[in-house]
């Protein structure tokens, strides 16, 4: 395969087939993210994206699963989209599934009758990068979509039958708006109705703006400890009205969650208490990555 600078995925598409279908995130401001810092965005050519689908048949023998890069590949019309997934179907006939990374603003801009299509031609999940529930927080971090447009985003494809997995950070606000950032968040999650939801702890590398913030003091880290107080907060504050998978098992958590929402909140809590009593029971600061 053919891949233009670092590649990302979600952590449950380790094992599928990644094809970049757009190159670095059409946004890529948000202060805290280093993701696709080393390109600018553009749309690939149709020919590239077609020539890489089949060099993989012929390497692959079988193909389950297939997940579109890059970063908000969503922003693609809806007829380069289509083109691509009735290539797909007729290319890997075994694939049960196509992924993709979408923006709030690229949900709220398709129409419901595309997002169908999408969903019709093999798109049954879309993942999203919430990072908070904080209108404060989502402001301070440029993430480009507030509180009401994510959550209007995770409704509207819910509500057309596609699975909406959504990405929270731990430790975004800082020491100056955790707790704010621990409730909102918690009762984001409440209302939105996804079926999966994630959380990570954050980590900041060199390339991303908020890290000259960090070195300056202007933005403080949470500790370890500090982290899983903020958690214990924000599950505190979750109450679903229907199931969702919970995770929060990411190489960057200090604490290793993993649930299905609501009948497993109480065993989670008593986690993080205990994580809250027994600091070293915490992941060592060495072994957290991205």
């Amino acid at each position: 395969m053919r891949y233009e600078g670092s590649i990302w995925r979600p952590p449950s598409e380790a094992y599928s087939l990644i094809v970049q279908v757009t190159f670095g995130c059409a946004h890529n401001s948000c202060t805290f993210c280093s993701m696709f810092k080393d390109k600018p965005f553009r749309v690939r050519d149709m020919k590239e994206v077609f020539e890489d689908f089949n060099m993989a048949r012929k390497y692959y023998k079988r193909v389950e699963r297939i997940f579109l890069a890059d970063g908000d590949a969503l922003v693609l019309s809806n007829d380069k989209l289509v083109m691509i997934l009735d290539y797909i179907k007729k290319l890997f006939p075994e694939c049960e599934r196509v992924t993709i990374y979408a923006s709030p603003q690229d949900i709220l801009k398709k129409t419901p009758e595309e997002l169908i299509e999408l969903r019709d031609k093999g798109i049954p999940m879309i993942y999203i990068g919430a990072e908070s529930g904080s209108e404060k927080v989502l402001r301070d971090v440029k993430k480009g979509a507030t509180r009401e447009e994510i959550i209007a985003s995770i409704r509207k494809v819910e509500e057309l039958g596609i699975q909406a997995s959504v990405t929270f950070i731990s430790g975004l606000g800082g020491k100056a708006n955790w707790r704010e950032h621990a409730i909102d968040t918690g009762t984001m999650i409440s209302e939105m109705g996804a079926s999966y939801v994630g959380v990570l702890t954050l980590l900041v590398e060199p390339k991303a703006d908020l890290y000259a913030d960090i070195k300056s003091g202007k933005f403080e880290l949470l500790s370890a400890e500090e982290v899983v107080v903020e958690t214990a907060l924000m599950m505190e504050h979750i109450n679903v009205e229907r199931p969702c998978v919970f995770r929060s098992n990411h190489a960057s958590n200090y604490v290793s969650l993993r649930g299905n929402l609501p009948e497993d909140k109480d065993r989670m809590l008593k986690q993080l208490h205990y994580a809250m009593k027994n600091s070293n029971s915490l992941k060592d600061e060495r072994f957290r990555a991205l």
